[in-house]
């Protein structure tokens, strides 16, 4: 769900492209049971190849699970993300969104043949598994019109959204453990369940005395502390979930994650029920039998002599990149990621290992971390930023430090430096296509050698000293791997050739790199199931394995005739190692869990799908053209909602009605209306009825209220109902999106009447009935944070805002600035901010308040669904009352240190557990109407907010925050107050 927001964020926020001009591009084929939407004419050849697998994984899913979906799923394809990914969501409708780039290959942590098939396998299982429904389920989505999505505007809907969808409340390993094991089987035996990365994590945790975690502390704690983050629920839901096929076969798998007739609505009742235990003690026995299947596969690799490996750190290194050695410096330079800090580039001294900290590596990303190239001679880093979507491509120069951007967009990874000539070769991924590219000095443009058929990627290259010899790693659709190479002068001629020096089958050849001499390459494979390090012999076109390892070892990198660096996998990362240049006499083969299941449990054998090319695409379309949002708007869900509303004189009134959700069907167009009556008589019976409408298309939005009332009004001191009414148009466009970094505008005009308190301060009555306001705004953000944070933990922001209120022919304009600067200390996961902003009026009398500013208040409600920090917004001041302090220009300073994170290894049971609690301290000052002294007014505080994260039925997080502030005024006068808040979503 959080890919799909993505795409549909970044789809609904394009630079200054027009919505019109990119909606053209959207083409749509309907079947029975799918509307396919492609977002661009370049990617049509896939439709076949997108249909045929939808089809065949839809009828097995059908059979498999006596499931009939209720409509069409949606799926949509994309080309945003530099490798292949997907998501599924069954609200407000099923749907589904592929990347349609090549997969991620490094360190082979996710096995799979062609990435189509393979995501849509994957997909449609999250899809029948939270869709399928009882009767009680499609009684609730009767009355609500459909499936509820939960939104914080209106609170009751999370009770809907469980009622409806209650199998979609559930932790990620469970939706993605089953998915994984089914994927693995439809695929024909490829996947993790026979992943070799998967034992070694395992492998590994057992070998080093790590901790395996608990059912709550794996998503407390084991999906943000660790340096697999989120990959953690893949590793541990497919381990668990292959561990009770195995142990207790598939039917009584399935039916845990069946939702039929008679099973439990949470997903770990239906443990208890199915397996006649608590979910808690079988992940416990599952603990235990994984520690004895480790210890048996490292008995069998003791076999054999174990490689020796000598660390030069002394610590754990996270994520890594290809690393290079350079003779001069005895230093090797990589990129590094890890829990706590940023993603950068390092040096580290072999002789020492002490690492030095280089430079911030802007948009790192997975366990590559950026693709990295290094020019010795000009002692020059080429690396890439925004890595996980379009990659741009830069450079660093070592000896001088100047950095440069040398393209954006990009697209280009697996970089590497041609020493003949100083260009750099690399693979570039645009609309599902492997590309291989030369980039020559001054590195401001690509050029195509040879783009590659669909489902056939090359990765991993390396040049030959004597920049005559291209090599890499290819794998084909079919899976096999392959490690080739080609002739640097015949590519730059025309002649493509790739040699096949060796087929590893389906154990792909990872970071073969060239020794010095340019005779040999290293590099690493899973050929025994463990990751080995293997010399390759161009003279003698012969293999040897150098290495017998226990663990795993990555990416050699010579260091001497007689020695190699390697890095060795262990429980908090990869550690630089040093082991000897010597063949081994013999590696060790492991078991697999899968291929256990595979014997034991033979009826997965059979779950293979059949090829797209079976499907005849003519037969099942239903309809093609080009997609309209517009044409595909359709009720989403319905349900009754309960609002605040208070009056000018202060009256507070509860207000009852319904809500209604309309949306297209990939989520570029929405409209959600709101309807409520106050039958409180204390209320004039001009107010009673509230009425809030919003319609957003693209960048555009509009919105009209009548008397809006608010849920959280209910619950807090501030305000958000008015009386009156109103009718606003907005547009949202950005001048710059290049993750993290991004500018956008905002240009807003709203007219309002009836007013009785303005707008923009619930504290200050209106003069005049009827105004029209008028707003540009222009926000910069590059914010980062580290593998494990709990927010934002370095970067900049600034903005600027244009305001301006036109009242009885006369304009009220005002302009404002602010920035801040946030510094991550050296203190894992804690930093400083540096905030400040400055606004005046440009006409208007002092005692208008349409020409003031007005500040006050921790800006929390008692319960809440806006920021849990408000205390850093622009007009908050905590320790005095909301909107008490104004005037027509003013200075705002701040001061915020943020305390490392405590975290909860296991604080709850798996349907409600607390996640982490954070400290902040914060020093503010403020002076309003600084140019006049007679109504200046200053202000200084000092306070602190404890926020503390919880998670209920896995989806709903929320937040308790408590805080206190102290306020000295000018003149000596001293305030303080508390804040409670409790934030849903």
């Amino acid at each position: 769900m959080r890919k799909l927001r993505f795409v549909l964020a970044f789809l609904a926020g394009v630079g200054v492209s027009a919505p019109s001009h990119l909606a053209a591009q959207f083409q749509t084929l309907q079947t029975r049971d799918m509307r396919l939407v492609w977002t661009s004419p370049l990617q049509a050849y896939l439709v076949p190849q997108v249909a045929g697998a939808f089809e065949n994984s839809l009828q097995f899913h059908e059979r498999l699970w006596d499931w009939t979906p209720g409509g069409k799923i949606d799926v949509l394809i994309h080309d945003l993300w530099h490798y292949g990914n997907a998501g599924a969501s069954p609200l407000p409708e099923n749907h589904i969104t592929v990347g349609i780039a090549p997969y991620e290959t490094e360190y082979e942590s996710a096995p799979a043949q062609e990435r189509i098939v393979s995501s849509l396998n994957h997909e449609m299982v999250h899809i029948v598994t939270t869709d399928k429904a009882t009767a009680a389920d499609r009684f609730f989505r009767s009355i609500f019109f459909g499936k509820v999505t939960p939104n914080p505007e209106a609170p009751p809907s999370m009770l809907y959204g469980y009622l409806t969808t209650p199998r979609w409340y559930a932790p990620r390993w469970y939706l993605e453990g089953i998915a994984v094991y089914l994927e693995t089987w439809m695929n024909g035996g490829v996947g993790r369940v026979i992943g070799p990365y998967d034992e070694m994590v395992f492998r590994t945790l057992v070998r080093d005395s790590g901790r395996i975690y608990d059912v709550v502390g794996l998503e407390a704690e084991g999906t943000t502390v660790d340096f697999l983050v989120g990959a953690n629920s893949y590793l541990y839901g497919t381990r668990f979930v292959s561990y009770l096929a195995l142990t207790y076969g598939d039917d009584s798998l399935l039916a845990w994650f069946n939702r039929s007739a008679g099973s439990r609505r949470y997903f770990s009742s239906q443990f208890r029920k199915v397996y006649g235990r608590s979910l808690e003690d079988e992940w416990a026995r599952w603990v235990a039998w994984e520690h004895a299947w480790q210890d048996s596969n490292l008995a069998a690799i003791r076999r054999h002599p174990v490689t020796t490996a000598r660390p030069i750190s002394s610590r754990a290194l996270g994520a890594v990149s290809r690393a290079y050695y350079d003779s001069a410096s005895r230093k090797v330079y990589l990129a590094l990621r890890y829990p706590g800090q940023v993603g950068h580039i390092a040096a580290i001294d072999v002789a020492t290992g002490k690492l030095t900290n280089i430079r911030e590596v802007l948009g790192a990303a997975g366990l590559y971390v950026t693709s990295l190239a290094w020019d010795p001679a000009s002692r020059t880093f080429f690396y890439t930023t925004n890595n996980a979507n379009w990659r741009n491509l830069v450079s660093l120069s070592l000896a001088t430090g100047r950095y440069e951007v040398l393209m954006k967009d990009a697209r280009v990874g697996d970089l590497v430096f041609d020493p003949a000539d100083g260009s750099l070769w690399g693979v570039r991924h645009d609309n599902g296509f492997s590309t291989l590219v030369r980039i020559p000095p001054p590195y401001h443009e690509w050029h195509q050698v040879r783009t590659l058929p669909y489902g056939q990627d090359l990765f991993d290259l390396d040049v030959s000293p004597d920049g005559a010899t291209l090599v890499g790693s290819m794998a084909d659709i079919s899976g096999s791997q392959r490690l080739v190479k080609m002739d640097i002068p015949a590519l730059v001629k025309g002649d493509t050739t790739a040699e096949t020096l060796y087929d590893f089958g389906a154990s792909a050849p990872l970071n073969f790199v060239f020794s010095p001499d340019g005779r040999y390459l290293f590099g690493s494979s899973y050929f025994s199931g463990v990751s080995n390090i293997f010399r390759y012999d161009l003279e003698a076109r012969d293999i040897d394995a150098l290495s017998n390892a226990e663990t795993g070892f990555f990416r050699p990198v010579p260091v001497s005739a007689d020695s190699l660096l390697v890095f060795e996998y262990r429980r908090w990362g990869f550690v630089p190692s040093l082991i000897a240049n010597q063949a081994v006499d013999s590696v060790s083969k492991i078991r697999f869990l899968g291929t256990e299941i595979a014997d034991k449990r033979p009826d997965v054998q059979a779950w293979m799908v059949p090829p797209p090319s079976r499907v005849d695409l003519d037969s099942i379309t239903i309809s093609q053209g080009s997609y309209r949002s517009l044409g595909n708007l359709k009720l989403d869900s319905a349900y009754p909602v309960v609002e605040g509303y208070q009056d000018a004189a202060g009256t507070d009134a509860v207000a009852v009605g319904m809500r209604a959700n309309v949306s297209d069907r990939i989520g570029t167009t929405a409209l959600d209306l709101t309807g409520t009556y106050s039958p409180d008589l204390r209320l004039a019976s001009s107010e009673r009825f509230h009425l809030r409408a919003n319609f957003h298309y693209w960048n555009w939005q509009l919105s009209a209220a009548l008397n809006p009332a608010d849920f959280y009004d209910l619950l807090g001191p501030t305000k958000v109902s008015r009386k009156g009414y109103s009718l606003a148009l907005q547009y949202q466009g950005n001048l710059l999106y290049d993750e993290p970094r991004r500018l956008a505008y905002t240009l807003r005009v709203a007219g309002y009447g009836g007013l009785a308190t303005l707008p923009e301060y619930q504290g200050i009555a209106a003069p005049v009935h009827a105004l029209l306001a008028a707003s540009g705004d222009l926000a910069y953000t590059n914010l980062r944070r580290s593998l494990g944070a709990v927010d934002d933990e370095l970067g900049t922001t600034w903005g600027a805002s244009l305001r301006a209120n036109e009242v009885n022919g006369r304009l009220y304009p005002r302009v404002s600035l602010d920035a801040s600067q946030g510094f991550l200390l050296p203190l894992d996961h804690s930093s400083v901010w540096l905030r400040a902003s400055a606004g005046t009026a440009l006409a208007g009398a002092r005692s208008d308040p349409f020409a003031d500013f007005f500040f006050g208040g921790f800006g929390n409600n008692w319960v809440d669904y806006r920021e849990i920090q408000q205390f850093r917004d622009v007009e908050s001041f905590p320790g005095i009352d909301i909107n008490s302090v104004g005037g027509a220009d003013y200075g705002r300073a701040q001061v915020q240190w943020v305390t490392p994170p405590l975290r909860f290894g296991r604080f709850g049971i798996p349907s409600f557990y607390l996640q982490w609690a954070d400290l902040s301290l914060f020093a503010t000052g403020l002076s309003t109407n600084v140019d006049d002294a007679a109504t200046r007014s200053t202000l200084a505080g000092a306070g602190a907010q404890l926020d503390i994260r919880m998670v209920t039925l896995s989806h709903l997080e929320s937040t308790l925050s408590t805080g206190f502030a102290v306020v000295r005024a000018q003149g000596g006068a001293r305030h303080s107050a508390w804040m409670f808040s409790f934030k849903i979503m």
